[in-house]
């Protein structure tokens, strides 16, 4: 049997969010970079993660609605 990977899932995910923005952090500090321009990068990245989640999840719920109205509709043509 084939594991096949739930990418959208994964991609979705806080917990790889959050290490992605621990690590762009980290990175800076290490490069030098001043606190407040940590921050900012900080804040860039987590404001334009959640907008990207919110537009995966507003289109799956999207999806689900139209795959019910669809059944609906075949339902009633039977």
């Amino acid at each position: 049997m084939e594991n096949k990977t739930n990418w959208k899932a994964k991609l979705t995910s806080r917990k790889l969010w959050t290490a992605v923005v621990g690590i762009i952090a980290g990175l800076a500090a290490a490069f030098g970079l001043p606190e407040n321009e940590i921050a900012q990068i900080a804040g860039i990245v987590t404001s334009a993660l959640s907008i990207g989640a919110y537009i995966m999840g507003e289109s799956r719920v999207d999806a689900a609605a139209y795959g019910r109205s669809m059944s609906e509709g075949m339902q009633k043509t039977e």
